[in-house]
C-alpha cells in the first residue's frame, strides 16, 4: 500500500514534454503513485502512442498535445480541460530543448527559441494552471531546472540563462502563490542518459569528464528523478516551497 504522504490517487498531473525522455520517466513515476497523467508533446501521434502504452500498463492517461511555446495553444488546452471537467492538480514544466553554439556565433532567433521553450513556456503554463489552483486552494508546480541553474558552461548560453531563470521563476511562484495553498518547487537534474545527451555520452572525452567531475562517477538515469518528482507532487512536500532539489550525483557540491 502506498504511504498516504506519497499517494497521488485522485490527482491529475500535466507533464509537459512527457511523450519521451525525462518527462516520460517522471510521468510514469507519478502514474505509479496513483496520478492520472495528461501526456504532452507537439506530435499528436507520439502522444497517442504514449497514452496507449500508459493504458497497457494499467495507468490512467489522456492526450494533451499542444505547443508549449504558443500562448494561444496553452489557453485553449486549459479551456479544453475545463470543458472536460479535468482539474490539473500537479503541473510539471519539463519541456525543453538544447542548442549548442558559441555566443559570438549565436543567432538571436536561436537564443529566443531556447528561452521560449525552456523558460517562457513554464511561466505561461504555470500562469494558466495557477489561476485554477488558486480558485481551488491547492496545487503543485514542479519546474525542471538543471545544473546550469547554478553553473555556466561554454556554448550553451541560452540554456544556461533559461535554467537560471527557472530557479528564480520557481521562487517568484512560491512568493506569490504559497498563501493560496500552492507549492512551487524545482528539480535540477545533472547529466542524465537521454536522447538529447546521446552525442555527449558517445564522446569519450566528454563521457570521461562527466564521470570524473561527478562524485557518483556515472551519468544519471531518467528514473532517478522519480523520487524527487513524487515527493514534490505529494502531500509530503506541503510545507516545501520555492526550493530546487538537485539530482546530480553530487556534481553541484564539489569543485
Amino acid at each position: 500500500m502506498t504511504n498516504p504522504l506519497f499517494d497521488l490517487s485522485g490527482k491529475t498531473a500535466l507533464v509537459t514534454g512527457s511523450s519521451r525522455g525525462l518527462g516520460r520517466a517522471m510521468a510514469e513515476g507519478l502514474a505509479d503513485a496513483g496520478a492520472r497523467i495528461l501526456i504532452n508533446g507537439t506530435d499528436p501521434v507520439r502522444v497517442a502512442e504514449a497514452v496507449s502504452q500508459f493504458h497497457e500498463a494499467g495507468h490512467a492517461a489522456e492526450p494533451a498535445a499542444f505547443d508549449v511555446t504558443s500562448e494561444d495553444a496553452i489557453v485553449k488546452a486549459f479551456e479544453a480541460f475545463d470543458a472536460a471537467g479535468i482539474a490539473v492538480d500537479i503541473l510539471v514544466n519539463n519541456a525543453g530543448i538544447q542548442f549548442r553554439k558559441p555566443m559570438v556565433e549565436l543567432a538571436t532567433a536561436d537564443w529566443q527559441r531556447v528561452i521560449d521553450t525552456n523558460l517562457t513556456s513554464a511561466f505561461m503554463i504555470g500562469r494558466e494552471a495557477a489561476k485554477r489552483m488558486i480558485a481551488r486552494g491547492h496545487g503543485k508546480v514542479i519546474n525542471i531546472g538543471s545544473l546550469t541553474s547554478e553553473l555556466a558552461r561554454a556554448t550553451v548560453a541560452p540554456y544556461t540563462v533559461a535554467k537560471g531563470g527557472i530557479k528564480m521563476l520557481t521562487r517568484a511562484m512560491a512568493a506569490e502563490w504559497a498563501e493560496a495553498g500552492i507549492q512551487a518547487n524545482a528539480i535540477g537534474p545533472g547529466y542524465m542518459i537521454t536522447d538529447m545527451n546521446q552525442a555527449l555520452i558517445e564522446n569519450p572525452s566528454f563521457d570521461a569528464w562527466v564521470k570524473g567531475r561527478t562524485p557518483a562517477r556515472r551519468w544519471g538515469k531518467p528514473g532517478e528523478l522519480i523520487g524527487a518528482a513524487v515527493f514534490l507532487a505529494s502531500p509530503a512536500s506541503d510545507y516545501v516551497n520555492g526550493q530546487i532539489i538537485y539530482v546530480d550525483g553530487g556534481m553541484s557540491v564539489v569543485l
